[in-house]
């Protein structure tokens, strides 16, 4: 029976374990020596989190913030008294250094690229001081509530730093989504509904759509159907709607990127930017192209046909190179790269099976016609001896 009861036994303890672990990650199972703190909030960014205790007195708050920070960085929480996010807010900066010391104080955010300077704030801090243990360092410090009120708009941060300068924080992912409200007195909170979040996942999706999914299906549509003769012209038509599909809808995502872009003064994503920038400039050249095609038999076609392939090419690699470096800097959860990544897969096996398909008709079709050009040259030798047509090709 202890046998029997050996495998129950581990898996209760493992069980356990995971359950301490899990309760480990939520703020009512944190607790400082200093002193005791009746409210805290899980905040959904940045793995922080918020203790507090109001004071209706003096309409005050000592506030205990919590983040990660396993080496040299800085963390910071502020209070945004004039509106929503973080250019206006107040801030309290704690700095750990790589010899280990750290400090803490407060600072003005009156840009997107702040200085992080020292500075007085609109409202009264004190008592401000860090604290390091296990990975995180929390912040403690009294603040007076800007006009006494309890329903804030608080803003957390973190980033790197280099030597002693306090560096920009990343540009992606929760550090962009790092903001919300809080009522003191009910303990609730709500992460900020940032227009531009839903803006950034349509821009997303049609830019994935487009450039990474219809005009990587087009070149395969040109590449492999038109070798049927069954399918001539309408492999042609196929190609052309689908690549002037992805172009509109490419451009209306475009159009939204720069649109994102004017709207987050102060964040850059440059190489996103600039291979959209040179896919719209490409994709604008291949419509222009296909308007001033030459005909099939005309001397500048054979160049032509260089051209458009190997823009057609470029705009494909680009796109999809631009599609992970976007869902890098969305930072979606995994779901939807692993989606894109299934679609690659998938065009991939298509051209695949349509080169095994496709080749032997390829080859068949050149040694025929191989065979027919050397037949032809033999006949006309045998009729005037100076390559005169073949009397069955007459």
């Amino acid at each position: 029976m202890g046998e029997i009861f050996k495998p129950i036994f581990i898996f209760c303890l493992l069980f356990s374990l995971f359950l301490s672990s899990a309760s480990a990650q939520t703020c009512r199972s944190q607790s400082f020596s200093n002193r005791l703190y009746p409210a805290c909030n899980d905040l959904p960014y940045l793995g922080s989190f918020l203790h507090w205790t109001y004071s209706a007195g003096n309409g005050s708050v000592a506030i205990a913030y919590r983040a990660p920070l396993s080496s040299a960085g800085w963390i910071a929480w502020a209070i945004n008294p004039t509106g929503k996010g973080m250019r206006g807010a107040e801030a309290i900066v704690g700095v750990l250094y790589s010899n280990g010391s750290s400090d803490a104080y407060t600072t003005q955010i009156t840009s997107y690229t702040p200085s992080m300077q020292r500075q007085r704030l609109s409202f009264a801090v004190t008592n401000i001081k860090t604290e390091t243990d296990g990975g995180s360092m929390t912040i403690f410090a009294d603040v007076e509530l800007p006009n006494g009120r309890t329903n804030i708009n608080q803003v957390w941060q973190q980033g790197p730093i280099s030597g002693e300068t306090l560096e920009s924080h990343p540009f992606s992912g929760g550090n962009t989504q790092s903001s919300g409200t809080l009522d003191l007195l009910s303990g609730q909170g709500a992460a900020s509904e940032d227009s531009r979040v839903g803006r950034k996942n349509v821009h997303g999706v049609l830019s994935a759509l487009s450039w990474g999914t219809l005009m990587p299906l087009g070149a395969v549509i040109a590449r492999y159907v038109k070798v049927f003769k069954s399918a001539d012209p309408a492999w042609f038509y196929l190609h052309v709607a689908c690549q002037s599909s992805a172009y509109i809808v490419g451009v209306a995502g475009w159009g939204m990127g720069l649109k994102l872009g004017s709207d987050s003064a102060g964040v850059t994503q440059t190489t996103h930017r600039n291979i959209g920038i040179t896919l719209f400039v490409l994709g604008t050249l291949q419509v222009f192209a296909l308007l001033l095609r030459p005909k099939k038999d005309h001397k500048y076609r054979f160049y032509w046909n260089i051209y458009h392939h190997f823009v057609g090419y470029t705009v494909i690699v680009l796109s999809v190179i631009n599609v992970f470096k976007g869902l890098d800097i969305l930072d979606p959860s995994k779901n939807w790269k692993r989606a894109y990544i299934g679609i690659l897969i998938a065009l991939g096996v298509m051209v695949l099976v349509l080169e095994a398909v496709t080749w032997p008709i390829v080859i068949k079709r050149k040694r025929g016609s191989s065979n027919k050009s050397h037949h032809g040259a033999n006949g006309a030798n045998g009729v005037n001896g100076y390559g005169g047509r073949h009397p069955e090709g007459v």
